[in-house]
């Protein structure tokens, strides 16, 4: 049958995984470095991927294809629900980091560190969209694991923050419009962006920068990457 369906620049495809991660039917798979649409007919033709792609490498395009197959994507995803993560992410990698200990004569009290955190709840789809603490707020979008790799993580991004977590590739929806809202229906005064170097975790810096985008408002903001090692690898505004 003749359908629209999405077409993969291989050519302007920069690997970040942020379409696979988009993409909530599976269709899209990182081969060899690289976003390839692997099932035509779990494509629902929607469209996801595109404005998760930083470097417009994908497009739609009407040609003959195999029609969607919603029976077939729901249970892929049950499948996939029921196995353990693949080993082909970066992000899924073991990986034993080692570290040198020091001031091991220090006493418990005085190597406790104080929380930063100011309000509850943190998961991004658990935050009410219009909420007190959201106005006059320094916004941290943090993927939920740069808080585990980075040592001073609290003093550093969530002191004076108000917090928000999630995790682009397990949370199966687009944090895009929910932010979009929490950005429209707030004054947000900045935002930080957080993620691991990892690819998969380019969803969460992809979400914010179309929420922004879409809100209509100038906002300052910056996207600070962290190392699988616990170092800021690079801080961008």
């Amino acid at each position: 049958m003749i359908r629209k369906i999405i077409k993969i620049d291989e050519e302007k495809c920069n690997g970040c995984g942020a379409c696979a991660s988009a993409c909530h039917e599976g269709a899209i798979e990182m081969i060899d470095g690289k976003a390839k649409l692997t099932r035509e007919d779990y494509c629902d033709g929607l469209g996801d991927c595109l404005p998760a792609c930083p470097t417009d490498a994908i497009s739609f395009e009407e040609r003959e294809a195999p029609a969607y197959d919603e029976s077939a994507v729901l249970a892929a995803k049950q499948k996939k629900e029921a196995e353990p993560l693949p080993c082909g992410c970066p992000g899924t990698q073991s990986k034993t980091i080692r570290r040198n200990r020091t001031g091991c004569n220090d006493t418990r009290e005085s190597a406790v560190v104080t929380s930063q955190l100011t309000q509850w709840p943190v998961q991004i789809k658990l935050v009410p969209v219009r909420t007190p603490y959201f106005e006059d707020a320094n916004l941290l979008i943090a993927a939920d694991c740069t808080a585990y790799a980075y040592g001073n993580f609290h003093n550093e991004f969530i002191r004076s923050h108000i917090t928000l977590v999630g995790c682009p590739k397990l949370d199966e929806e687009d944090y895009a419009e929910k932010l979009t809202q929490i950005i429209v229906n707030n004054n947000i005064k900045s935002v930080t962006v957080t993620r691991m170097e990892v690819p998969c975790c380019g969803g969460i810096e992809q979400a914010v920068k179309r929420a922004l985008q879409a809100s209509g408002k100038i906002i300052p903001w910056r996207v600070v990457t962290i190392s699988t090692d616990g170092k800021i690898v690079s801080s961008i505004r």
